[in-house]
């Protein structure tokens, strides 16, 4: 019988090349599974019960592990005791009744439309800061038109992060065949490749076109040849990584001075918030967004109904209580 490590191996690389799992999701099958392996080191994974799941479960909820972190640590475990359950016999899947603990139901954070058009722009409110002409504060020519033409493209199409620095400049065949997005500057469009290889196109806006333009005519003005390349890049030419992303996006936020750190999946929050704000269509929100579910969407009816509620405590007359007593006459 093979060891569970070996198990583990295969059913990652099922994730893989099977259903096409990003490398990022399979690492995080990885960190899930390796913690099934510590946990029951000694055991063969047919005789763990779900008795001894909710042990686990217990242990980690008093180390401090948040609902939401266990509750993706059981999905792992239950997809991979589902998939073990094909390969050999198993009298159950220990993972399948155990419940994780309730998560408190946060809202994402999003931009007012003022600020998330500032940071877009690259220019303060007073234009004392400008991130984007040359010799801005925050890099040279290069940085600049890759920043600019990645951050509008964020705010203006609402894409993930993995989805943003996934692109390239042009379809392949391994393209088509559900690994990477693109561009299409021509029709004003970008072919997004999202989560469990779910693919959609959503329009790319003006000003974002504009930067695209810059940024690719910059490229081949030092001699690169684009075709299949990476869209934003490095340096090195290197494709960019999510990590650099986030860097940058903080080190603008505070070159413009605002109020709070950005992080890119607040940008998409942003555009999510502002375009339902707009049309006030949920389901075009959804198809924008590639959710699978529209009750992932629902949670920005929240965010504008906080809007709106701020709007009318500030407007209506009666609204809310008056903090100082009436003066007397």
């Amino acid at each position: 019988m093979a060891r569970a490590s070996e198990l583990i191996e295969t059913f990652l690389q099922s994730l893989a090349h099977g259903r096409r799992y990003s490398a990022l999701t399979v690492q995080g099958y990885r960190r899930d599974l390796d913690r099934l392996l510590t946990a029951f080191a000694d055991r063969q994974l047919a005789e763990i019960k779900p008795t001894e799941v909710r042990t686990e479960v217990a242990r980690w909820r008093a180390e401090g592990l948040s609902a939401k972190s266990i509750a993706r640590r059981l999905s792992a475990w239950r997809t991979f005791f589902d998939w073990l359950a094909q390969q050999q016999p198993m009298p159950m899947n220990p993972a399948k009744s155990v419940r994780p603990p309730r998560a408190a139901k946060r809202l994402p954070k999003a931009l007012s439309v003022d600020w998330a058009v500032q940071f877009v722009e690259g220019k303060s409110a007073d234009r004392s800061a400008d991130v984007v002409s040359g010799g801005g504060p925050i890099g040279d020519r290069f940085m600049q038109l890759r920043d600019q033409a990645l951050t509008e493209l964020m705010y203006s199409s609402g894409l993930r992060l993995s989805e943003l620095v996934g692109l390239n400049c042009q379809p392949e065949a391994s393209v088509a065949a559900g690994r990477n997005g693109w561009i299409a500057l021509d029709c004003a469009e970008v072919f997004v490749v999202g989560k469990g290889g779910r693919s959609r196109r959503v329009p790319i806006g003006g000003p974002a076109l504009a930067a695209l333009r810059d940024w690719l005519a910059y490229r081949q003005s030092q001699g690169e040849v684009l075709d299949h390349a990476p869209l934003f890049i490095n340096r090195s030419g290197s494709r960019l990584s999510g990590r650099t992303v986030q860097r940058r996006f903080g080190q603008r936020a505070k070159a413009l001075g605002m109020p709070t750190a950005v992080h890119p999946h607040m940008l998409r929050h942003s555009f999510a918030s502002h375009v339902l704000q707009s049309s006030g269509d949920l389901r075009a929100v959804q198809e924008l967004l590639g959710h699978a579910q529209i009750a992932t969407t629902q949670v920005y009816t929240h965010l504008d109904f906080q809007r709106l509620a701020q709007v009318y405590d500030a407007a209506h007359p009666r609204a809310r209580r008056k903090s100082s007593a009436p003066s007397k006459t």
